[in-house]
Parts: structure tokens; C-alpha cells; sequence
């Protein structure tokens, strides 16, 4: 099968590495704005050449939108405009669902599309943060299968069974909820980390000196590429916004139960806390 990749970076290019050594593909198109991207892809492998979007779809079976979340909401239309009436295949790899779904809701080729978003990645982006097995045993969330096509879901299934993945189906709506509280929310705890603790302390090296690997690992996601961030938290507005009211709540009852010194207050919260132990182990 040949393939198009819009966008490679770290969820692309990863992609492109698995399904050219598991035998999915030998035949891999780049499609790719930056140039200093469209290189290194080359350099590295991850794409044998790399093509306009309009090129890579006409010669391309399935096209892959790995591109910010914004930028695939914007090319799904447009795409399933050109693949109207073939048996070509479109997916897309981004962490929130209900805008791209309301994009090609009413299209007459929707069949055409796969919604999927891998819970898989890292803190570092672009084609040189590429790894193979970056999706090795996490889950794929498939959303509204039930508006895809069965051969273009089936061929999708077959490609995240190829990268060792734990397929799970929702809606967009309920896949929104999910990841705001799961994942968006911990990107944006780490953000307000960093800042606070680089406005506070000036000098490097007492955050080089003193810091610890709770520090670093709370902190590890502030790493994050903005320009792949800043779409998702616009996109998933709705519900990230619940998230952080109720992470402000109880960021003011830690607060209150320290100002008063309530030692038991402060470990009783912390047990019920501890009960995602359960859930994590």
C-alpha cells in the first residue's frame, strides 16, 4: 500500500517508521510545509519523497493526517473532496475529535474517513523525534466507527494491529471529555509548573541543584512543541476548561487545609488520592 503522511513529526514520522519495518508499506510520501523538515524526513528515511498534498493524495491509498489538530480539521474536507468516489482511505492521528468529526460530518465521501487518535508520544517533536515502537502497547482510541465505511475501518484495525495497539471505540463528544481530563489537563498542569517555578527562581542552577525527579517528571511535559499544544487546548476549549475548574477547586482546598495547618484534613485528601493507586498499578 502507498501512503501519504501529512505532516511529519513525531506521531508521523513515528508511524512511518513501524508500518515500512512491519511490511505495511514501501511506499511512503511526505507531505510536509517546512523545509528543513522535508529534508530530514528524506535524510532519515522516514518518507521516500516528499509531494504536494494534491500530488500525494491522487497517487496515494491511504493518507494519514498527522499535522496539529487545526490544520487537520482545515484538510479533511478538501481531501475527502478529492478522494470522492474512490476507494482511498483517510485517517487522522490527533488528540481531540469533535471539531474534525462536525468538519466532515455531512460529506458525502465521511465513509472515506477513520477518526483514530493514538495515546502515544512524547514530549519532544518534529521528524528528528521520530522512534520506532513509540506505539507498542498503547491504545488507539477509533471514533463514530459506525460513520466509516467497513473496509476503510477494517484496513485502519488491520494497521494499529500491525503497530501492536489496544483498539477502544467512543464517540468524539465522549473521546473529548476523556483526554481533557487525562491528558490535556496534565500538558497544562506542567506548563503552569514551569513558568511558576522559572518566575520565581532567576537563577539556573538552584532549578539544575535542587530539582528531583518528582520535579522533572511533573515538569517533563512543558517540553511540548506550542505549536502543536496551543491548537489542541483552542480545539477541546469546552472541556479543558471544565477540567481546570476542577483542578482549581481542589488546588484551593490543598491551599485552605495547609493555611490552616489541618494535618488531618491534609492526609485524609491525600488517601482518597492515593486510591488511583487501584486504578494505575
Amino acid at each position: 500500500m502507498k501512503i501519504a503522511v501529512v505532516g511529519i513529526g513525531l506521531i508521523g514520522g513515528s508511524l512511518t517508521v513501524d508500518l515500512r519495518r512491519r511490511g505495511y508499506t514501501d511506499n511512503i510520501i511526505g507531505v510536509e510545509n517546512n523545509l528543513t523538515h522535508q529534508n530530514i524526513a528524506k535524510l532519515c528515511g522516514l518518507v521516500d519523497e516528499t509531494d504536494t498534498l494534491e500530488n500525494a493524495v491522487e497517487r496515494c491509498e491511504l493518507i494519514v493526517l498527522s499535522a496539529p489538530v487545526n490544520i487537520n480539521c482545515q484538510l479533511l474536507p478538501k481531501i475527502l473532496d478529492m478522494i470522492s468516489g474512490t476507494s482511498k482511505i483517510v485517517t487522522d492521528m490527533g488528540s481531540t475529535k469533535s471539531s474534525i468529526a462536525e468538519a466532515a460530518r455531512n460529506h458525502p465521501a465521511r465513509g472515506r474517513y477513520v477518526a483514530v487518535h493514538p495515546m502515544a508520544g512524547t514530549e519532544y517533536s518534529g521528524p528528528l523525534a521520530a522512534i520506532g515502537k513509540l506505539f507498542d502497547y498503547k491504545t488507539a482510541i477509533i471514533c463514530d466507527k459506525e460513520l466509516s465505511d467497513s473496509d476503510a475501518l477494517e484496513n485502519i484495525e488491520k494497521m494499529l494491529d500491525l503497530l501492536n495497539m489496544r483498539k477502544v471505540y467512543m464517540n468524539s463528544g465522549d473521546h473529548d471529555v476523556h483526554v481533557a481530563y487525562i491528558s490535556h489537563i496534565s500538558h497544562i498542569t506542567s506548563f503552569s509548573l514551569a513558568l511558576s517555578v522559572l518566575e520565581k527562581e532567576q537563577e539556573e542552577k538552584n532549578i539544575l541543584t535542587l530539582a528531583g525527579g518528582g520535579f522533572e517528571s511533573t515538569v517533563r511535559l512543558a517540553k511540548s512543541n506550542g505549536e502543536t499544544w496551543a491548537p489542541i487546548f483552542i480545539e477541546n476549549a469546552e472541556y479543558i476548561l471544565q477540567v481546570i475548574d476542577t483542578y482549581t477547586e481542589k488546588m484551593n482546598l490543598f491551599r485552605k487545609l495547609i493555611a490552616e495547618k489541618d494535618f488531618v484534613g491534609l492526609k485524609d485528601l491525600m488517601e482518597e488520592a492515593n486510591k488511583i493507586r487501584k486504578i494505575l498499578n
